[in-house]
């Protein structure tokens, strides 16, 4: 324990944003750097707990009062080797996490909790910088080969651990730079690309082989696939995303937001000059309160949108934590973003019912707000209203994988919700083709995903070899959703 009274002595710390109206200038990280010594004392409010529910919060199982202990000691190198022992890229958990481990916290029974993703985060920055991520090489080759299919952080993490372990791995992907969602659906204000880029450079120096521009199915046929591979390791999530079917969904100005998210990127990597699909000057309508609603809020914002409105069908979370939501689950509460301190109007308890316009064209959108009544949503009567938009963005979530190309061809089983079914030990129902992540457990959190890869690797290592030493983070039959 770095401090026994560091969490009665200091409060709870976190960087500081960057002014709103300097930020909407550039798609850079909102958060200004965050002094290293204040960063321990931060760590020393670790209380090293008997019983350490931050490990149950954390679905990597990440041994985080050891390494909060250690920065607090100023021993950074042992501290990232800890990280890495449970967490193959916690630059990108680090940065997008919702942080489970600080919903379960003991001190956050009555106090604010550890500030765990921070510390995180900064220790893998100061590893990078000081050269000490370095290619970990297998100490043997086993002449078995691999195919991962997706590189989002599923796919990434069963991909390093397998080669590791001594397989030769291909990671197929269909976009034409790796990374998944990481790469397109992150906007670059909550994620530079960078921290993509370098792991990757690590991973390539390990063995591992990337090919681009492959949509598995299509460009590489399923025979081909299950001929050439020893076993093979779906992880391509969960992207099949929600639609509004609604009078008017056919007019010209009504977006999926993953057909609009990934051009800003584009335009940042210098592919285009200026996005097709822009918010500059026009009045924008998102549906969906989430975290992609919230991306495209600050990517509205970010192109000079005139004005902003979020729906959310859902009421307006509470403050604080009601009763039937107590420590250590994850709180149920109101949070503000970083897109929405930036601007935009956040609409609760709020349904849909029609898009209008003229000439084939988005004008506007008819809403009415709705009430819960027995466990359903029930229109407020009179409570009509109609709101002038030139654009609408969907980001109401994802149903389930892409099935027609690839997991229709191979054979796979499903589960009642449209995921690739799967047993305890990661396999579908197709010999030698496993599953991890969104694609088998439906939309998800980065963090679940790194963890299902992981132990996916492990299953897969057992398969081809009899046994593995590779970690197993998590069972299938003992995930919660969360």
């Amino acid at each position: 324990m770095g401090d026994p009274r560091g969490f009665l002595k200091h409060g709870r710390e976190l960087p500081v944003r960057r002014p709103v109206a300097l930020r909407l200038l550039d798609w850079h990280e909102v958060y200004e750097p965050f002094d290293q010594t204040l960063l321990q004392t931060q760590a020393g409010r670790c209380m090293d707990c008997g019983i350490p529910f931050c490990h149950e919060g954390c679905p990597l199982g990440n041994i985080i009062p050891e390494w909060n202990d250690l920065v607090h000691k100023n021993r950074w190198r042992e501290a990232i080797d800890r990280l890495h022992a449970t967490n193959n890229f916690p630059e990108f958990t680090g940065r997008l996490c919702p942080a489970p481990c600080e919903a379960a916290c003991v001190l956050g029974i009555n106090e604010d909790p550890v500030t765990i993703k921070q510390v995180e985060v900064e220790i893998i920055d100061h590893a990078f910088e000081q050269g000490w991520v370095e290619p970990v090489h297998p100490t043997r080759t086993t002449g078995k080969y691999v195919a991962v299919v997706g590189s989002g952080p599923a796919g990434l993490a069963a991909a390093q651990q397998l080669t590791r372990a001594g397989h030769a791995v291909t990671v197929f992907e269909r976009a034409d730079r790796i990374g998944g969602l990481l790469r397109y659906g992150i906007p670059e204000f909550k994620m530079e690309k960078r921290h993509i880029d370098r792991r990757l450079a690590q991973m390539e120096s390990e063995g591992t082989i990337f090919r681009t521009s492959i949509n598995v199915g299509v460009d590489f046929p399923v025979s081909q696939l299950t001929s050439d591979f020893d076993a093979v390791v779906l992880a391509g999530g969960a992207t099949k995303w929600r639609d509004l079917p609604i009078p008017g969904r056919e007019l010209e100005g009504i977006y999926q937001a993953m057909e609009y998210l990934p051009f800003s990127n584009r335009v940042q990597f210098g592919d285009i000059d200026e996005p097709p699909i822009s918010a500059k000057g026009k009045k924008v309508v998102i549906i969906g309160g989430g975290d992609t609603g919230a991306d495209c809020l600050g990517t509205a914002l970010r192109q000079g949108a005139e004005v902003v409105h979020q729906f959310e069908i859902m009421p307006r979370p509470p403050e604080e934590r009601p009763s039937a939501n107590p420590w250590p689950t994850y709180p149920m509460v109101y949070r503000v973003s970083s897109a929405h301190e930036e601007g935009g109007e956040r609409v609760y308890s709020v349904n849909t019912e029609e898009f209008v316009g003229k000439d084939g064209k988005l004008t506007g959108v008819r809403a009415h707000e709705v009430e819960m009544v027995d466990g359903r949503f029930q229109k407020v009567e009179g409570s009509d209203f109609e709101l002038e938009a030139d654009l609408v963005f969907l980001a109401m979530g994802f149903v389930g994988p892409e099935t027609e190309d690839l997991l229709d061809k191979l054979g796979v089983e499903y589960t009642d919700r449209g995921n690739v079914s799967r047993d305890s030990n990661w396999g579908s129902s197709v010999p030698g083709v496993f599953v991890a992540g969104d694609m088998g457990r439906g939309q998800s959190l980065i963090v679940w995903a790194i963890a299902e890869g992981r132990a996916c690797a492990s299953a897969v290592d057992s398969y081809l070899e009899g046994s593995t030493a590779l970690p197993a983070p998590v069972k299938t039959t003992t995930m919660p959703i969360r």
